[in-house]
């Protein structure tokens, strides 16, 4: 997703979060239980993740902690993992 796409919500920042999680999983030839473990968190929690949800239909809300021990876990930069555009969080706020 670029940032001229007209959907700039929560929900399509972290999907994209998780397309780029899953993408630097597959390159680095790790299972999602193995980045799981390396970050130390559950793989089901991963899993969710890579879906950009927390559960079902609810979009996820990775703490800062998270985000960087799977930035880490995998081997790649923060900035790598955040798509390139940011929503507009204080609407309706």
């Amino acid at each position: 997703m670029s940032s001229s796409s007209a959907d700039h919500s929560w929900d399509a920042y972290v999907r994209e979060i998780g397309v780029n999680l899953q993408r630097a999983r597959h390159d680095s030839g790790l299972s999602q239980e193995r980045v799981a473990q390396r970050a130390g968190i559950a793989a089901n929690t991963y899993r969710q993740y890579e879906k950009g949800e927390s559960k079902p239909g609810s979009p996820a809300n990775m703490s800062l902690r998270n985000t960087m021990a799977l930035s880490q876990a995998l081997g790649i930069s923060l900035s790598s993992l955040l798509p390139s555009w940011a929503p507009d969080l204080t609407q309706g706020a």
